[in-house]
């Protein structure tokens, strides 16, 4: 389920569609009102190229306690932003093909965005980087992306370890592990129950 971005990214300002949380939490980080954002994907987009099959995708708010979001961050080793998690639930004939969240956040002054997709069963399917406010020379390739791939929240889930790092681009390396890890651990804490 990889995607490579296109070559030419466009600016903030032509983004035909940028929605739901992936518009709130990009608006709160300061990326819509910068000129120089380079935008890959809207999430509507993103979704469809990740859930071809699906006859429909559902967006839901998880809503974690203190408990349940204190458990996610123990788990991913990353502080959670919000305990309100929007998930996209791709489904054909009600049958799960994935989730798929999105994770804002600020590499050094700016923000990057990037949709982690999960199997039903909890592995990583894709990892797509729908937005890049840092110049492109912090932007990891999309073969760094991939290594991500069919994996799960394991201890060596980790810069320098299970993943390697990127020389001139670590700050959006780490980011991009944080946003892989929280995915994970929300699914562990508050979705993976529901496949067992």
């Amino acid at each position: 389920m990889t995607t490579e971005r296109p070559g030419e990214p466009r600016l903030v300002g032509r983004l035909p569609r940028l929605t739901g949380a992936l518009l709130l939490a990009a608006l709160a980080a300061g990326l819509a009102g910068d000129a120089g954002a380079k935008v890959f994907y809207s999430v509507d987009e993103a979704l469809q190229l990740v859930f071809p099959d699906a006859s429909t995708i559902e967006e839901e708010t998880l809503s974690l306690s203190e408990p349940e979001a204190h458990q996610v961050e123990s788990l991913a080793r990353a502080r959670l932003e919000s305990r309100r998690i929007p998930v996209h639930v791709g489904k054909h004939d009600q049958k799960v093909l994935g989730y798929a969240m999105v994770d804002v956040h600020v590499v050094r002054t700016q923000p990057e965005a990037v949709l982690v997709v999960l199997g039903p069963e909890g592995t990583v399917a894709s990892t797509i980087l729908l937005a890049f406010g840092e110049p492109l020379d912090y932007l990891p390739p999309g073969r760094w992306l991939r290594q991500f791939d069919r994996k799960t929240l394991t201890p060596d889930l980790a810069l320098g370890q299970g993943i390697a790092a990127i020389t001139g681009a670590t700050l959006s390396a780490y980011g991009i592990t944080d946003s892989v890890r929280r995915a994970l651990a929300v699914y562990q804490v508050m979705l993976a129950a529901k496949h067992r």
